[in-house]
């Protein structure tokens, strides 16, 4: 087990969660209307579908890595693909109309645990982004790692959540988001077409037997 390799499961973790998607939106929209401890209870049900999708993201990455390299690095290759193809219509993203209204929700907690077991991308982005910051450190993934990278996963969810927590309330931010919506999903896009670019930087080698052994 690398030090690396534990970082990249915590930064996958905490970025899966603060980068602006599906979810990010709903929350935002809940803490505006609802307040904070609205927006922790979202969070605290949707925090069961991030641990859902991270473990099969991981059993699938790590299924590949025993299976063989070649398996892995073209995992890899359909990763980057993926993340550079949600990166760009992020980036190409039209801004919203203004003035809508705020949906109450009677029951975040509910709603999040809904939300996140029921997202179709959950699986995609957390394979690709999960696939994008630990294929460096390849070699080091097994199935007895598998607990090891869960727990670690799990304090990279919680330490978003607070984050999020944190801030979904204030007024500023709230306003800030409202403001610069367009500029925030395009900086976004522009982060996961750099997951990409690390996806395939690492892929490529072992597909075209440029790696040593």
């Amino acid at each position: 087990m690398t030090q690396s390799l534990l970082a990249g499961a915590f930064l996958a973790a905490l970025l899966y969660v603060l980068i602006p998607g599906p979810a990010f939106l709903a929350l935002l929209g809940i803490g505006a209307g609802q307040g904070r401890r609205a927006g922790a209870m979202f969070v605290s049900g949707h925090l069961v579908g991030d641990l859902l999708w991270a473990s099969l993201a991981l059993i699938a990455i790590i299924g590949a890595k025993t299976i063989g390299t070649f398996v892995f690095d073209a995992l890899g290759l359909l990763c980057g693909f993926y993340l550079a193809w949600i990166g760009w219509n992020a980036v190409r993203a039209k801004p919203k109309g203004d003035g809508q209204a705020l949906v109450v929700v009677e029951r975040p907690f509910r709603r999040g645990l809904i939300f996140g077991v029921t997202n179709p991308k959950g699986y995609p982005v957390a394979l690709a982004t999960f696939t994008a910051l630990v294929a460096g450190s390849a070699s080091a993934l097994q199935f007895h790692t598998l607990p090891i990278l869960l727990a670690v996963s799990f304090l990279g969810f919680i330490v978003a959540d607070m984050i999020l927590i944190t801030i979904i309330g204030a007024g500023t931010v709230r306003r800030f988001y409202r403001a610069h919506e367009r500029l925030i999903v395009r900086c976004s896009g522009v982060l996961f077409m750099g997951f990409a670019a690390q996806a395939l930087w690492h892929a490529t080698p072992g597909l075209l037997g440029w790696r040593k052994a």
